[in-house]
């Protein structure tokens, strides 16, 4: 049975070799790259490490390019500029050639509204000689309502609950997720859940008890990967989340009554 697949994002906090390393020691899967952040220099060291890693432990860990989208500021982050009319912008077109150039694995779409922005992303790559998969990021309620079609179009989806949470109900967004979960499962496409799986790592050594169940929850429903953001990108314990998060992983799966196993990536 394939495990489920720990993904974390790299940035300032995990960038040395050291710490991929140890990430690595402690299963970590795929590796993203926010693209709304950091310089093309500092992606490209961070995707030359990630590889030296593993080549150094003869492993695969897969390179997820997340472009930005049409996103503004807000009070505590940023969030969906609804006054654009196209989901890719002129920085994502810069950003995607860049990343092709890096031969990235996959690419996440952000703020994705129906199964033709996720068209219109691959008829690019085409044109650009260079496709990979494009996971789907699940963001906003237009995404929501036209599920279906966006998992039909997409390689793999990630349930985004951050900027979801702007858009619906916070009280919803553990059903959304099972729903999600569930049709992805039924149409065999890969799914990540994100967002602040286990955000107290940001700043502690150890998470709180309902982000271990948060994690644990995505784990049972049948979530092919979870992710860690800021706790991998900017936190003060990297190594340390990815441990805990396997930890968890290792642990849901030794219940095979509620764990339903991956799609995988």
């Amino acid at each position: 049975m394939k495990s489920v697949k720990i993904v974390a994002t790299i940035g300032p906090a995990s960038k040395d070799l050291e710490t991929i390393q140890k990430m690595a020691q402690n299963n970590l899967g795929v590796v993203r790259l926010n693209f709304s952040w950091g310089t093309y220099a500092e992606h490209a060291g961070y995707i030359a490490t990630v590889r030296q890693v593993a080549n150094e432990m003869n492993i695969s860990i897969p390179i997820v390019q997340d472009l930005s989208g049409p996103r503004v500021q807000a009070a505590d982050g940023h969030e969906f500029k609804h006054s654009s009319t196209d989901v890719l912008t002129e920085k994502d077109l810069r950003d995607l050639h860049f990343g092709q150039e890096q031969k990235v694995d996959y690419v996440a779409m952000s703020y994705v509204g129906s199964a033709s922005d996720v068209q219109i992303l691959r008829n690019l790559m085409q044109q650009n000689g260079y496709v990979v998969p494009i996971i789907a990021k699940i963001e906003r309620a237009v995404a929501i309502e036209k599920i279906d079609e966006i998992i039909e179009s997409a390689d793999a989806i990630m349930v985004a609950r951050g900027d979801m949470g702007n858009e619906v109900p916070l009280e919803q967004i553990p059903f959304i997720e099972k729903e999600i979960i569930a049709k992805c499962k039924t149409a065999g496409k890969p799914v990540i859940v994100a967002t602040q799986m286990m955000l107290s790592m940001t700043e502690h050594p150890t998470p709180t008890r309902a982000e271990v169940t948060d994690v644990e929850y995505a784990v049972t429903i049948g979530a092919d990967a979870v992710m860690l953001s800021e706790e991998t990108a900017q936190g003060k314990y990297p190594v340390e989340s990815v441990a805990m998060m396997n930890r968890i992983i290792i642990e849901a799966e030794k219940h095979p009554k509620l764990f339903d196993g991956v799609n995988g990536f």
